[in-house]
């Protein structure tokens, strides 16, 4: 399992080096799991879901539609849901036989087009990923959202993993967002979670994301802490900057208003904005916007694990 240095060096084993040095580096890791609870605690007290909140959730809200029945009549409709009276989301994001339908209906609305990668699976064939995201960026995608090999990565394999993120990186060009979805649900330990966030963003993530809404478990607060944790890290220690992206189980103006309340623990108030901070989700509109009062429109309501 890696491990990063308070220089941001990689260390791939603790067991081949010596204790003094051992210890030295685990002093320098920032993520301790035993506070978790405390952050979720403290952010539970300053969490509101009142009408303020809502409208901050909507404007950071990847409105998405990952369903195998999807057209592009249900694409259209989710363009047209994506701009509320509340405002824009900041995203939509659909299957790649749906990107050129999305920007087209978007517009000059200046609401992204995302799309997923070696999704849901988490393959490790770098090529294929890198070629896939290719095309995807060729066809008018502004957001690469990739599965990273979680199972490689989990069984040891952080070369594979680093591979496929690099293949993609390069891919997606100097122009293009690339989250990176961890899969958090799928970790057993909190730290290995750090360390995936750690890696990706090292390795050109602009979104370290929980989920792709395809397994059991999605987002949870614990997560967010590990991944936030992990953000807040490279910022302070590499210099680098990302974001983070909630999604799967993101269904309510309490529940957007607890991961906001924790980014604002961790990274600041003001920190989380469309740039830094997105939700993936599709009932949750309907949630957001009841909250400002708003009525959800006409348009077919959007299902899914999201």
């Amino acid at each position: 399992m890696i491990r990063l240095s308070h220089s941001g060096q990689m260390v791939t084993d603790f067991a081949d080096i010596d204790e003094p040095r051992m210890a030295r580096c685990k002093e320098c890791l920032m993520f301790d799991p035993k506070t978790v609870s405390e952050v979720i605690s403290v952010a539970k007290n300053k969490a509101v879901a009142d009408a303020e909140t809502a409208r901050r959730a909507i404007s950071v809200l990847d409105l998405t539609s990952l369903n195998d029945d999807d057209n592009e009549q249900v694409i259209e409709a989710l363009c047209k849901r994506a701009q509320t009276p509340e405002g824009n989301t900041a995203a939509v994001c659909v299957y790649a036989p749906f990107i050129e339908t999305s920007w087209r209906a978007l517009g000059q609305s200046g609401v992204k087009t995302a799309t997923v990668v070696n999704f849901p699976e988490g393959g490790t064939n770098a090529q294929r990923v890198a070629d896939e995201t290719a095309n995807c960026v060729s066809k008018g995608a502004d957001e690469i959202d990739l599965v990273f090999p979680y199972k490689a990565f989990l069984e040891g394999d952080v070369a594979t993993a680093t591979d496929v993120v690099d293949a993609t990186r390069t891919a997606c060009g100097t122009m293009t967002t690339m989250k990176v979805i961890l899969e958090s649900g799928e970790f057993d330990d909190l730290g290995k979670l750090y360390d995936a966030a750690r890696l990706a963003i090292k390795h050109g993530a602009n979104f370290v994301k929980t989920s792709t809404g395809k397994v059991s478990v999605g987002a949870t607060p614990e997560a967010a802490v590990a991944m936030l944790t992990a953000i807040r890290d490279a910022r302070d220690e590499d210099g680098i900057n990302a974001g983070f992206k909630a999604s799967g189980g993101v269904k309510s103006t309490e529940d957007a208003a607890l991961y906001l309340a924790i980014a604002d623990h961790i990274m600041g108030e003001g920190w989380a904005k469309p740039e830094t901070f997105r939700f993936g989700a599709s009932g949750v509109l309907t949630a957001l916007l009841e909250t400002c009062g708003s009525k959800p429109g006409d348009a077919p309501a959007v299902t899914g694990n999201y």
